[in-house]
C-alpha cells in the first residue's frame, strides 16, 4: 500500500503562511490574543495577589480567546478562495483533496503555534517569583495545542462552507462559542448525571480542563485528535463535492 507523504501539502502551507504575513488581520489577532490573556491573568484574576506559583488562570483564558482568534485565522482560507473564484483554479492543480485541506490546516495551525510561542515571555518572566511546576506548564501548553488543533480544523471546515469571510468568521465564532460554553449548561440546570456527561463530551473547554490542571487525560487527548481528523475529513468531502459539482 502506497504511503501518503504530505509534501505538496507542506508546499501549499508555505505559500499560505507567506500570505498571512501580509494580512493586517494576522497582526491584529496576535495583539488581541496577547493583550486579552494578559488582562485575564493580571487584572481579572489579580495574579500578584494570589500568592501561588501557578499559571492555571492564564491558560484558562485560552479556550475563550480562541473563540475570536481562530475565526480570524481561518476565515480567509477557503471563503476568500471561493469569493474570488481562485478555488476553481486550485482544484484543477495536481493536488489531492487531502493535500489542499492539510496545506490550509498546516498554515493556519502554524500561525496559532506562533501566537502560543509569543506567550512564552509571560511564564518566563514570572519564574523568578516562585517555584513553578514545569511539568504542569508543559501539559498546559500541550493542551492548548490540542485544543487549537481541533478548533482550527473546525474553523477551516466552516470557511469551506461559507461564501465570504464575514460568514466564515461569524459561523466559526458561533460554533466555537457553543462547543466551548456548552458545558456551562450543567451549572445552571439540574440535569441527570448521564446527560451532563453527554453534554461535557462535546465541550472543548471541558476536555481542556484536565490539561490546565497539569494532567494529560487520554480521553481528552483522543477527543482532540479524533475531532481534528473528523473535521478535516469532512472538509475533504466538501472540497471533493465542489470539485465534481
Amino acid at each position: 500500500m502506497k504511503k501518503y507523504l504530505p509534501v505538496q501539502a507542506l508546499t501549499l502551507a508555505r505559500k499560505e503562511l507567506r500570505q498571512y504575513m501580509y494580512a493586517p488581520a494576522f497582526y491584529g489577532a496576535a495583539v488581541f490574543f496577547l493583550v486579552f490573556c494578559s488582562i485575564w491573568l493580571f487584572y481579572l484574576h489579580r495574579y500578584f495577589s494570589m500568592d501561588q506559583a501557578t499559571l492555571r488562570p492564564y491558560f484558562q483564558a485560552f479556550p475563550y480567546v480562541f473563540i475570536l482568534v481562530i475565526p480570524v485565522i481561518t476565515m480567509k482560507s477557503w471563503a476568500e478562495e471561493r469569493k474570488t473564484g481562485t478555488v476553481e483554479l486550485l482544484l484543477t492543480m495536481p493536488f489531492t483533496e487531502w493535500d489542499l485541506v492539510l496545506g490550509k490546516f498546516f498554515s493556519a495551525f502554524g500561525v496559532l503555534c506562533f501566537f502560543l510561542l509569543l506567550t512564552l515571555p509571560v511564564p518566563l518572566s514570572l519564574l523568578a517569583l516562585g517555584s513553578f511546576d514545569f511539568g504542569m506548564i508543559f501539559c498546559e501548553y500541550a493542551g492548548a495545542l490540542l485544543l487549537g488543533s481541533s478548533a482550527t480544523a473546525l474553523g477551516l471546515l466552516l470557511s469551506a462552507l461559507s461564501k465570504n469571510q464575514a460568514g466564515s468568521f461569524l459561523g466559526s465564532a458561533v460554533a466555537l462559542m457553543f462547543i466551548v460554553f456548552i458545558n456551562q449548561i450543567i451549572f445552571w440546570l439540574n440535569l441527570p448525571q448521564w446527560l451532563s456527561n453527554f453534554i461535557n463530551f462535546f465541550s472543548l473547554a471541558y476536555h481542556f480542563e484536565s490539561f490546565s490542571k497539569g494532567l494529560i487525560d487520554s480521553r481528552g487527548f483522543l477527543f482532540f485528535i479524533l475531532s481534528t481528523f473528523l473535521f478535516l475529513f469532512i472538509n475533504t468531502r466538501v472540497i471533493l463535492f465542489r470539485k465534481w459539482k
